[in-house]
């Protein structure tokens, strides 16, 4: 039984550390993913963000984790961060790590998908340090749906970043804590084909976006123009 135990909690941490190199096709496949979870929220009318909530958008990350337990909970995934530049244009997408592991009994495994949107100028930069915790570093509340703009508006809607998830158990104005995203310069010099790192990739003028990432900028600029 004790072989049992330790063989399955070597294979879960393997899940975190352990990485294949990834390639140009990998990367592109997470930002079409991104894309798919931001295009699915706003459909489904449980889920879909107001439009008042994205007015007042200056950034926005996308996350897709899977979740998986036994014994020794590991949350692994990767996000997409873009923010909104002084002139109104939406920046190039930028991939980011999200992963924690949390001990617990814990059996079970399934995916979970966050748009967070961030509605201070501010908070993004934090991402430029190597880890930002997210509810630790920066206040994070669960969004309100259309139904719920109304109810407390001003502290809801005033904070810096606003969670919607499609795991169960939030409500609007609740605090939020996620773990940690990282930045992810090696998987961008892939995606990007530059060496341009986070913070110019973001809030430069000189990066030309590639064709396959200029889907998911038309739609941000169509939900927050």
């Amino acid at each position: 039984m004790k072989k049992f135990l330790l063989l399955s909690l070597v294979a879960l941490l393997g899940v975190v550390s352990v990485r294949a190199e990834a390639s140009h096709d990998d990367h592109l496949r997470r930002i079409e993913s991104c894309e798919a979870i931001l295009q699915t929220f706003q459909i489904r009318r449980d889920t879909a963000i107001p439009a008042e909530v994205w007015q007042r958008a200056k950034a926005v990350i996308i996350i897709n984790q899977f979740k998986a337990g036994f014994f020794l909970g590991v949350q692994d995934g990767y996000g997409v961060i873009m923010v909104k530049k002084a002139d109104g244009r939406w920046s190039v997408p930028v991939l980011l790590n999200a992963a924690e592991a949390s001990l617990g009994f814990q059996i079970g495994a399934k995916s979970i998908e966050s748009v967070l949107v961030i509605t201070d100028a501010t908070t993004p930069r934090l991402l430029f340090k190597n880890r930002f915790n997210i509810g630790i570093d920066a206040k994070a509340v669960a969004g309100p749906r259309a139904a719920e703009v109304e109810r407390n508006r001003t502290e809801i809607l005033n904070s810096p970043i606003l969670v919607y998830t499609r795991s169960t158990g939030l409500y609007a104005g609740a605090t939020v804590k996620m773990g940690h995203l990282s930045r992810n310069d090696k998987a961008n010099f892939v995606l990007h084909n530059t060496k341009y790192t986070m913070p110019e990739l973001l809030y430069s003028d000189w990066v030309t976006p590639i064709a396959e990432v200029q889907p998911i900028m038309n739609l941000m600029q169509k939900l927050a123009p």
